[in-house]
Parts: C-alpha cells; structure tokens; sequence
C-alpha cells in the first residue's frame, strides 16, 4: 500500500508524540511512500537528518525549505538520478543512497559541505564517474562497495587505490581508513 509524504509525516508525528516541523530528526523509513511532495517537506524547516530510506521512491524533489538539513538517507529506493539537491548545497553534509539503481553522480557539484557519500550497490560502471566528485573539497569518507566498476580493477585493494587516485583527499573508503601505504601507493605513476 502507499503513503503520501503527508500521511507518512501525521503518522510520524503520532508515534513520536511530536511536531515533525520542530524536530531535528524525521524517520519516515519503510512508510511505503511512492512519491515525494516538496511542498509537505518544504515544512521540515528544523530538520537536520530526514530518513526516507526503504520506500518506493524513483526520484527526487526539490527540497526547498529544508534549511537545516545535513544528513539525507534515501537509501532502498529505486532512485535512478541524483538530482535536485541545489536548495540544501550548503548545508548537506552527509548523502546515504546505497541501494538504488544510480548509473552516474551527476548532481553532486553543488554540494560544498558533502564530507560523506554512501553509495554502495548502485550501477556505478566506471570509476570515471567518481572525478565528478573533485568539486566536493571536504568529501572525506564514500562507501562505493556493490558497484559493477569493482569489476573494472579486480578486487578490493586495487579499488581502493583507484578510488584513492581520484580523490585524495579520503580519509575512509567502503568503512575503513585509508592506511599511509595505500595512499603512498595511489600517489605512485602507474606502471
């Protein structure tokens, strides 16, 4: 069955016990909402962590008044482009979005605050993509683990030090910090 982000947010508000506009947190995970409304999200003016993680959402909307938000989880959709996140550049620090069909990270330049991006079993194919993050200077942690690209390198290490060349300023990769070896390494010429 599926919610409007309405009935999802009056459900929330019920089982909290309180105002989802004053709350710093909105859980609406798993409310089997199909479609975004940017006019009922646009009232989550105090909301600095929005999960809409496991519903049956395709894609993104404009989310224009929410002025404080830092931490996006719309991880388990069937979201198939980033888009649509120019209104909280400024204050979007971390993006969870694992488990989606994202094929390419366009739409992530404006985002000057992104420190984290989740974006583990995707359908990233190429690690090519990954130089559309050279924008985001304090992107310090990404979980790309579950993309086709792995196959590109084949295997784990030799994917982290590609991922490494293109972004070295790192500091963890698919949960684990970048030793001073494997950055030595990303830093050598190829052979």
């Amino acid at each position: 069955m599926t919610t409007t982000c309405a009935q999802a947010i009056k459900a929330w508000e019920a089982k909290s016990e309180g105002s989802a506009a004053e709350a710093a947190e909105v859980k609406l995970c798993n409310a089997g909402i199909a479609k975004l409304d940017s006019k009922v999200l646009g009232t989550l003016s105090k909301c600095e962590k929005l999960s809409l993680s496991t519903n049956c959402l395709e894609k993104l909307v404009s989310l224009k008044g929410l002025d404080a938000l830092k931490i996006l989880s719309i991880g388990r959709n069937n979201i198939k482009k980033i888009e649509r996140l120019e209104d909280v550049s400024s204050t979007l620090q971390q993006l969870w979005i694992s488990y989606n069909a994202i094929a390419s990270l366009d739409g992530l330049a404006s985002l000057t605050n992104l420190t984290t991006l989740y974006c583990s079993n995707n359908l990233l194919k190429s690690f090519d993509e990954l130089d559309k993050l050279k924008a985001n200077e304090q992107l310090r942690d990404v979980l790309l683990v579950g993309n086709p690209m792995y196959a590109e390198v084949g295997g784990k290490e030799a994917a982290r030090l590609e991922i490494l060349r293109r972004l070295p300023n790192l500091k963890i990769i698919d949960g684990e910090f970048v030793k001073p070896s494997e950055r030595e390494a990303a830093q050598a010429p190829a052979e």
